[in-house]
């Protein structure tokens, strides 16, 4: 919750303890109470909500699936690039020749480009990026 560790909330507490004082202090813990009591009714009341203009495939919806920290770019662009390849464009594309590094007379070096096997992933230099 917000990277908060048990030390860092004792501390946070002890700290209200001295800043508050012990009168206060039952008070505010009893706002803090209720606020959190309040959000978690109103999350609460705001997924039941969804629930009734959703109907019955609110329930069918894989939440995991949608949670934007499993989106890797990387997997979908190559899935996306090894879905629909026609066979006329990769002989095409293998056989244009590409440019590399400058030879020393300071003409480009020209080498084919070899296609990539099935379920083979693109070369990756860790130092590169």
């Amino acid at each position: 919750m917000f990277g908060l560790t048990m030390e860092k909330v004792l501390i946070i507490g002890i700290i209200a303890v001295f800043l508050l004082g012990p009168e206060k202090l039952p008070h505010y813990a009893a706002q803090l109470g209720r606020l959190v009591r309040q959000l978690r009714d109103m999350a609460n009341g705001a997924k039941d909500r969804m629930r009734d203009e959703m109907g019955p495939e609110f329930d069918d919806v894989d939440w995991k699936k949608l949670d934007p920290r499993q989106y890797d770019p990387r997997r979908i662009i190559r899935e996306a690039l090894a879905d629909d390849v026609p066979a006329a464009g990769a002989a095409a594309a293998a056989a244009a020749p590409t440019l590399t590094r400058a030879s020393r007379s300071g003409a480009p070096v020209r080498r084919a480009t070899v296609p990539l096997g099935v379920g083979e992933g693109a070369p990756f230099d860790s130092e590169a990026t």
